[in-house]
């Protein structure tokens, strides 16, 4: 006993706030000498290789991603006249050049909605309706109008393709908006879209007709071998540059369209 005292004794004696005193583990104090520590105000221990402890981290959660909003198709819109009469006529190109687009787009034209037939696909990674109204070209705008109205399609995503008189024959040219031109079928449409004129076209030309052949009579026509395949690079051309259009911009569509050197390459 006297021993354990005098190294109590020795113990206060020690400043134990010096960062130089270092506390082992291993070392066990007897319980009196224990209990004299706690008691004593200027006891404290260090122990050099304590840290604070280390909060736990919450995970972090990732916002949710807005969800993309719905992409609007185009309406790509030919005009003609329904039924085998009209077939193969120069009305009729806009049906030929948006069956030419169906094919190079493997796009199915067999629903029949709006007083149209319809088919919906994809044009790279643009989604398309493409439509072939069955009301006879003078009241095509029934159709495209019912069609615009129920899906909300923007006028600027609406294309029509139709005959033009004024053009030179096979000769497409694409504008950004306009008039109906005296084109019974486009004036329709324009009426059914409350008169806007703020839509794309593609004209395609089928020449003026001979001497003094009515011009009504003359688009009813056929075309002979000749003009026939003369049709076929045209429709390529303008499958082509429709393709550019949706996913380039009008701007090189149109230069593409008013290339001569694109149909020498499709020759």
């Amino acid at each position: 006993m006297m021993k354990l005292s005098s190294s109590v004794s020795s113990i206060r004696s020690l400043s134990f706030n010096s960062s130089s005193f270092i506390f082992y583990p291993s070392f066990k104090f007897p319980t009196t000498l224990k209990t004299t520590m706690t008691h004593s105000p200027n006891f404290s221990i260090h122990c050099l290789n304590s840290s604070p402890p280390i909060a736990a981290e919450e995970p972090q959660v990732a916002p949710p991603k807005p969800k993309p909003r719905p992409q609007h198709p185009w309406l790509i819109v030919g005009l003609g006249n329904p039924g085998k009469k009209y077939n193969g006529t120069r009305h009729n190109v806009g049906f030929e050049m948006v069956d030419a687009i169906a094919e190079s787009e493997g796009i199915s034209i067999t629903n029949v909605n709006f007083k149209a037939l319809l088919g919906r696909g994809f044009i790279g990674n643009v989604p398309v309706m493409l439509a072939k109204p069955q009301t006879f070209m003078n009241s095509s705008g029934e159709s495209v109008g019912a069609i615009v109205s129920y899906y909300k399609i923007p006028l600027k995503q609406v294309l029509v393709i139709y005959d033009d008189l004024d053009l030179p024959f096979a000769k497409l040219r694409l504008l950004p908006k306009g008039g109906h031109g005296g084109q019974n079928g486009m004036r329709s449409i324009i009426d059914h879209l409350k008169g806007s004129r703020d839509f794309p076209r593609l004209r395609i030309g089928i020449g003026r007709p001979p001497g003094r052949m009515d011009a009504a009579n003359f688009v009813l026509r056929p075309f002979n071998k000749q003009e026939r395949e003369e049709l076929e690079f045209t429709f390529q051309h303008g499958a082509e540059a429709i393709r550019i259009l949706l996913l380039e911009g009008f701007n090189k569509s149109a230069t593409f369209v008013n290339s001569a050197k694109a149909m020498e390459q499709l020759g």
